[in-house]
Formats: structure tokens, sequence, C-alpha cells
């Protein structure tokens, strides 16, 4: 899993605190969906993915497929 430190997140990314209130699963579940939505993509295989198991695996799978765009830190 990649989620940083805060001392090593890479400047040109977009930040997602997973302590704070956009990295609740409802929001990351969402932001899923728009990015999906926004790159053409079907955004429903995804977002079973991201469901199937916990909130590990579900931060697991964002990263994933939205780690070059968005880093995940605590």
């Amino acid at each position: 899993m990649a989620i940083k430190s805060t001392k090593i997140l890479d400047q040109n990314k977009r930040r997602i605190d997973l302590r704070g209130p956009l990295g609740n699963a409802h929001y990351l579940l969402g932001l899923a969906q728009d990015l999906c939505k926004q790159l053409g993509r079907d955004p429903r295989p995804l977002l079973k993915e991201m469901r199937s198991s916990d909130y590990d695996n579900l931060i697991k799978v964002f990263d994933r497929e939205f780690g070059d765009i968005y880093d995940l830190y605590r």
C-alpha cells in the first residue's frame, strides 16, 4: 500500500489526508466514481472492487487506480 508520510509527498500530486473528512470511505468512493467518469470509464466494476472488503482494501484499490493523481497519507 502506498500510504505515505507527510515528509515524502509528491508536490505535483493532489493529496488526501486519510485522517480527515476527505479520507472517509464515502468520499473516496464518490471521488473514484467522478474520476472514472472524467476518464471515460465505467465506474461500476471499480466501485464494486472497492466495496468488496474493508477500508484498507478500499484505499489500496483507490491508490492502485489513481495513485498517479493522488497521494494518500496519514
